[in-house]
Formats: structure tokens, C-alpha cells, sequence
């Protein structure tokens, strides 16, 4: 179990022990099922870019389809996680810490929501925790279906096609193959520090 997931929180170990499958659900977990905020959505989708045109073998479609793919699952995952918000409620920021649910990370995603608004939903894919738990949050404060499903559509368009694209023009770099474990260490981090900083406003905030 434990060498389990630490394939899945390995974005190369996905793509190349469940191919296709496994890489679509993740998207799906990552963005509509509260334990997925460990996962590597942005490195895992600029990877599996990079394999569309380095090694097109291991997921067997091309650039499109793929884009296509990943978006329906990313799509489909939001709307997962907007019905379980919506159906749990205010209760579930009573709920006790655990190894996997931390109240901060619906804290912070509230912050968010008080800065931009419905925008949380398209900004918020590009930042992990925040991508798990918007559309959370969304169903709990019943935030009208359609005007949810349209920042739904637009942000999981936005994040896929932008990531995949990058990753389909870089990969046919030898420098960039070479590197992939530096180029996701820098991708954490870009995507981290804008999620640390609203942690730091939401607990001075608090205090």
C-alpha cells in the first residue's frame, strides 16, 4: 500500500504503471475527491504532454484526445466534489482534523473565495489544495449549477490545455527529458507559494 502511493504521488510512476487509466483518474480524484489534494495534478499533466510527443506509445492518443480526455475528467471530478459539498454542508467545517482532512485547507480555500469570487474556480486549478477544495466549497455555500458548471468548464479547459500544450512543445528537448524531476520541483513550488501565502493572511487574519 505504502509503495502504492508513493506511485501516485510520482507523476512518471503513473504514466508508466497505468497508462492511460490511472492518469485519467487521478485528474478526476485530485479535483473531486477530498483525499486527492496529495496528488500531482500540474506535474502529472505537463508530463503526460511531454510523452505525447516524446513517447506517444504509453498513452496511445494524440495531443487533442488527450486534452480532451483529461478535461472531462477534470471536468467530471469538480462536479463530484461540488454534490459532495452541497450535500455535507456547513457541518463539514466542524469536522475534526485527520491524517487526510485539515479545516485549514477549507479555510484558505474560503480566502480565496472571499478574494475572487467564482474566479476561485479557474484560478484555483492552478493551485494545489485550493483545485481540491473549491468546487468543495462551491456546493456548500449552493452556488448556482450553471454559473458553477461555466467556471468549471472554462478553468479545467484553461489548466489542461495550457499545461499539456507546454508540455507537448518542451518535450521534444533533450535538455527538458533530461530534467523532468527539476521541472516539476520548480512547477511544486511556483504553484505552492501563492497557497502558502493566503495561509499566512487566513491565520494572521485569525490571530
Amino acid at each position: 500500500m505504502i509503495e502504492f502511493l508513493k506511485q501516485l504521488t510520482d507523476p512518471q510512476s503513473i504514466i508508466a504503471y497505468g497508462g492511460l487509466a490511472l492518469l485519467l483518474f487521478v485528474v478526476f480524484a485530485e479535483t473531486g475527491l477530498l483525499i486527492g489534494f496529495f496528488l500531482p495534478g500540474d506535474s502529472l499533466i505537463f508530463i503526460s504532454g511531454m510523452i505525447c510527443v516524446s513517447k506517444p506509445e504509453l498513452l496511445g492518443v494524440n495531443l487533442i484526445s488527450l486534452i480532451l480526455l483529461l478535461c472531462t475528467a477534470a471536468i467530471l471530478g469538480n462536479i463530484a466534489g461540488y454534490w459532495f459539498g452541497y450535500k455535507v454542508g456547513p457541518p463539514l467545517f466542524e469536522r475534526k482534523d485527520s491524517i487526510i482532512f485539515k479545516k485549514r485547507y477549507l479555510e484558505v480555500t474560503r480566502a480565496f473565495y472571499n478574494k475572487n469570487g467564482g474566479k476561485t474556480l479557474i484560478i484555483g486549478r492552478f493551485l494545489p489544495i485550493i483545485r481540491t477544495f473549491a468546487p468543495i466549497l462551491a456546493g456548500v455555500v449552493k452556488i448556482d449549477f450553471k454559473i458553477f458548471m461555466l467556471y468549471n468548464v472554462v478553468g479545467a479547459v484553461a489548466w489542461i490545455g495550457t499545461l499539456c500544450s507546454i508540455g507537448y512543445y518542451f518535450g521534444s528537448y533533450e535538455w527538458v527529458q533530461k530534467n523532468i524531476g527539476l521541472i516539476v520541483i520548480v512547477l511544486i513550488i511556483i504553484t505552492t507559494l501563492p497557497v502558502a501565502a493566503a495561509f499566512l493572511r487566513e491565520r494572521k487574519h485569525n490571530q
